[in-house]
Formats: structure tokens, sequence, C-alpha cells
């Protein structure tokens, strides 16, 4: 699933219409029954937003679009001339560039559910002694490997720099948030922004643990492990010797 840093990045691309009128066309019979593109089509794009892993596309009007890219979508940009093959779901199309959405879970004209959400992990502003405090309410019983997923929360970290963040902050994915301490919540949160601010921004980090399962630590030579987390069962991957606490085992 693209993450905060991969959705920003898709952000900055799009910007390149802002201050153009465009055409909108569902092409995908999904994104048709939607409505959307008759609701922006011929309308000024005046602004393109990144919250989390929502896309916020502000049109004339004060009509928002609001698109989640879901397991694989993705947004393109390209020529205004260039041609669009397949059937994706939204064409954007100005005077002098064009965009292209394939698949995503989410698109609707409301930016409604962005208010339930948490901080952005990538805001300039981002206040993570807030966000502390914030997670100070949830319950405390939650491991804090299943608890940086929720986007109520946090918004923005997702299944790869959650578990890249805890390896950096040395903290092991099963601990619970009661036997955590707030410097220790705020260096894996600091940690997650630092490495989701590198991948937008150039090229991405080296993956320490992600998809290594069975390969040897770069940091102390013990054998990575994963496993199933949470209700989602997402799978975490963490060194069981340098990462402190324990885990389930092999899984």
């Amino acid at each position: 699933m693209p993450e905060g840093d991969t959705v920003h990045r898709s952000a900055e691309r799009l910007r390149v219409l802002v201050g153009q009128r465009l055409t909108v066309e569902a092409v995908h019979p999904r994104a048709r029954a939607t409505g959307v593109a008759e609701r922006l089509d011929g309308r000024c794009l005046e602004a393109v937003e990144a919250h989390g892993k929502n896309l916020l596309l502000r049109f004339e009007g004060g009509r928002v679009l609001r698109s989640h890219l879901g397991m694989s979508g993705s947004w393109r940009t390209m020529e205004a001339d260039a041609p669009v093959r397949g059937a994706p779901w939204l064409v954007l199309t100005g005077e002098r560039a064009k965009a292209v959405l394939r698949g995503g879970a989410v698109l609707e004209t409301s930016a409604r559910r962005v208010s339930a959400l948490g901080p952005d992990i990538l805001a300039p502003e981002f206040d993570s002694d807030a966000v502390v405090a914030n997670l100070r309410h949830v319950d405390q019983r939650r491991m804090i490997g299943e608890a940086l997923l929720d986007q109520r929360a946090v918004a923005g970290i997702g299944n790869i720099w959650r578990g890249e963040a805890l390896w950096h902050a040395r903290i092991s994915p099963w601990r619970r948030f009661a036997d955590l301490d707030d410097g220790e919540l705020l260096a894996v949160l600091r940690q997650a922004a630092s490495l989701m601010t590198e991948s937008r921004d150039g090229a991405p980090p080296p993956r320490e643990v992600y998809r290594r399962r069975g390969r040897p630590c770069r940091r102390c030579g013990e054998l990575l492990l994963s496993a199933k987390q949470g209700e989602a069962a997402r799978t975490i991957y963490w060194c069981p010797a340098c990462q402190a606490g324990e885990g389930p085992g092999k899984a």
C-alpha cells in the first residue's frame, strides 16, 4: 500500500495542474459510478494537498476530490496530448499537462473523513510531543507495532515504515504502550518522520528489516523474524536481539 511518502510525492507531481481549468473524465466503470467526473469537469484546480495516505485536490467553488490509493493505486502525470491506454479510473487534462489515476480504494468529492485522522507524520508543523500525548489516551495494552498503523493516531505510516522506524529506534513491535516511556515513543515517531522525509525527498533509505526475514540484522547479525500482528494480520519484521522486548517467535 502506498504510504505517506509516496502520496506526498504524488501531490508534488500533480501540482503541475494547479491554476488550470481541467477536463475530468472517469474511464473505469467503477469510477464513472461515483459521479466525480461530472461534478469536477471544467473547474479550475486551486491546490493539491496530502494528508497521510490521502490526496486532496481542491477545485474552485469549494469542491474537493479525495483520492486514497488503497493497496496498489497510482497517479501519473504526462504531457497534455499523451495517449492514455486501458481504462484508468480518472483522467485530468489541462492545457499543459495530464494526470492519470489507475486503481485506488476511494474516490469521492468530500474531505470530511480526513478530519478524523491524526496529524500527518510529514507535515511541516508535525508536533511529535502532541502525538505522544494523544497516544496516551488510547488503550495502553495495544502493541506499538499495531498502533503505528492506526491512522486516527498518526497519519501516513504504513507497514514498511513502522517496521523500519521501530528497528532504528531499537524498540520491539511487540511492546505495549504501558511499557514504553514518552522518550521511547518520541524516538519511534521521529525515526518514522526522518525516514519518510528522506524517501519523499529523494531515494528511499535502505530497508533494514522489511521483507528481510531470515537474513542477518545489519546491526547485530541476528537473523530477522516476521509474524502477523493485530486484527488486520499485517506482517511485521524485526530483530529479536537488538530490538528490546519479547516477540511471538517465527511466523
